[in-house]
């Protein structure tokens, strides 16, 4: 008689590899899954950073070309406002100053060159420039919604916001000369100091959105800003934002502090601050 064996898997033997392999498959699954989910949160924790950062230091770099003691915040913290300088430098306040100047010509609209001071408080139209402006303004040009601010303190005796009190509209600008609408300045600077501005600028929170706005009237009380669409978008899913403006009147110095907090559609969530020195000796 031939005997023979059978060959198989017992049902013991069938639901343990069952169990091992659902055991290998879970493992499997949760070290594939937790370095892409790791890898998705940082990408959108990445991508929250650099949006807040960027609109922040591009706030930064506006506060920092800010006419002295122009930065005024309403709306409980959520909008920050100031006029935008162009360029600035120091006017001539008594022919006594001058230097030999043979070479240095007067301007046609100016008089004699001895003549070419700030007559502060006294109506004037035309001062020389001590030095030069920037490269900007190296050639005589018009000049279009573009004013001269002397001395602003940011109260009711030096406010480039209100008008007649400290600033004057730009007619003409050259290499050594400022031409502008006559204009009797109240208060003239202890450094001699002068600033051009052109626009204010805005930040504001609106509808999740970090919104800056520019070229805008110049209005002694900070207006209403338009709706969102006339407004260049900063940054998005805006979850809150909070701006101060500390200031010590002995130094004449200035803190902003900007805090913004980003939240995606994930709900995952990032907060930056900066903070931003000012100088606002007038």
């Amino acid at each position: 008689m031939i005997s023979s064996k059978a060959h198989g898997f017992t049902l013991i033997e069938l639901v343990m590899v069952i169990v091992i392999v659902g055991i290998l498959a879970g493992l499997s699954t949760q070290l594939i899954t937790l370095p892409v989910t790791s890898y998705l949160n940082l990408q959108r924790r990445t991508t929250l950073v650099n949006t807040a950062d960027s609109a922040l230091r591009r706030m930064q770099r506006d506060i920092r070309q800010a006419l002295p003691n122009s930065l005024r915040i309403t709306e409980g913290g959520t909008v920050i406002e100031l006029l935008h300088t162009i360029d600035g430098g120091r006017y001539r306040k008594s022919s006594a100053t001058l230097s030999s100047s043979a070479s240095l010509p007067p301007d046609a609209g100016c008089g004699s060159l001895a003549a070419d001071v700030l007559n502060i408080p006294l109506s004037d139209d035309c001062f020389e420039i001590l030095g030069t402006l920037s490269d900007e303004f190296k050639s005589t040009k018009p000049i279009t919604d573009q004013y001269l601010v002397v001395f602003n303190t940011g109260d009711s005796t030096g406010n480039a916001y209100a008008d007649n009190i400290n600033k004057a509209k730009l007619t003409q600008l050259s290499t050594n000369f400022i031409k502008f609408n006559a204009f009797a300045f109240p208060l003239a600077s202890p450094e001699q100091r002068f600033f051009i501005v052109d626009t204010p600028i805005a930040y504001a929170c609106i509808n999740k959105q970090l919104l800056r706005y520019d070229f805008y009237p110049i209005t002694a009380i900070q207006p209403n800003l338009p709706s969102s669409e006339f407004g260049q978008v900063q940054a998005d899913n805006i979850a809150s934002c909070e701006f101060t403006y500390a200031t010590g009147t002995a130094t004449r110095s200035g803190l902003v502090t900007l805090k913004i907090t980003l939240t995606d559609a994930a709900g995952e969530s990032v907060q930056l601050l900066h903070q931003v020195h000012v100088d606002n000796l007038p």
